[in-house]
């Protein structure tokens, strides 16, 4: 057996192509999509990250900006800045830039974001939303995911799915999306037991843990024709590896996700394509074609 290749890059830039239309339409009828993003400090990974999401809603289209902060700056000025943001009627879209230093409340300064521009799906609000199956703007990671199964026609309904993580980013917004389309869903974490045990039951298997080496998905915890999704990103010996051993699993699974070139590109495009539904609705294009 030869596992398919899920190519989250070609289905990125087949997507990406469908935005450029999507910005052009909108900038037609008025509309000028823009995004803002916040970074606090200077974490090398972060400033990466930051840089391709502005340069991908450039190709795109999307104006965008970046505020920076002191990685000194205290909670006041953090939100001072989001609520500037909040208040200014040409930006749609705000995503501030993860992780924040230990002294920031994460959860607090997330949800000091409009939940109208909350790009990043995070604010309790939309979460909630989610949860009822009612949010249009979700998580970017885990929409990526449903976008590369949907793409590659991977049965959902019925289907055993296990999850290896249960954060707020990943983990748990997948569990409600997957859910929503009749899976059985199992989410695993630190403290789960029998692992093996659970993992060689899936049909398709999402793991985003990025502790490796200390953590790997091995041949033996996978049964036979299983689809693996890797969300994990681990620089080990100066290579970019997932949580998932790719030469042992492959053989046996059907669809596999790359690192890097599976999910990571999803999460980037989905980001924008959350900003052309935030400002679509801020201005009320029902007809645009993101809200379909």
């Amino acid at each position: 057996m030869t596992a398919v290749l899920m190519d989250g890059r070609a289905l990125a830039a087949k997507t990406k192509e469908t935005l450029k239309e999507e910005t052009e339409y909108m900038k037609k009828v008025g509309v000028d999509p823009k995004i803002a993003t916040i970074l606090v400090g200077d974490d090398a990974p972060s400033k990466v990250y930051l840089a391709s999401k502005h340069r991908t809603a450039e190709e795109i289209g999307i104006r965008s900006e970046n505020h920076t902060l002191s990685g000194f700056a205290d909670e006041a000025e953090l939100s001072d800045l989001i609520d500037s943001l909040n208040a200014d009627p040409s930006v749609n879209g705000i995503l501030l830039q993860l992780p924040l230093p230990q002294h920031l409340d994460s959860r607090r300064m997330i949800d000091r974001i409009s939940a109208a521009k909350d790009v990043d799906g995070l604010t309790s609000g939309n979460m909630g939303l989610l949860f009822y199956g009612r949010a249009s703007l979700i998580p970017c990671t885990p929409r990526g995911v449903m976008e590369l199964l949907h793409h590659y026609t991977i049965p959902i309904m019925g289907s055993r799915v296990v999850i290896i993580n249960r954060s707020t980013l990943v983990g748990k917004p997948l569990l409600h999306l997957l859910l929503a389309e009749d899976a059985t869903v199992t989410v695993c974490h630190s403290k789960s037991r029998d692992l093996l045990g659970i993992t060689r039951q899936a049909d398709i298997l999402v793991s985003a843990v990025g502790r490796r080496p200390q953590f790997v998905v091995t041949r033996e915890m996978v049964r036979d024709e299983v689809v693996v999704v890797d969300v994990a990103m681990n620089r080990v010996g100066g290579k970019l590896l997932g949580d998932v051993d790719f030469e042992g699993v492959s053989p046996k699974a059907s669809f596999i996700t790359p690192v890097p070139g599976g999910v990571g590109p999803m999460t980037v495009i989905m980001l924008m394509e959350n900003t052309l539904v935030a400002a679509a609705k801020q201005h009320n294009l029902k007809e645009a074609s993101v809200l379909q």
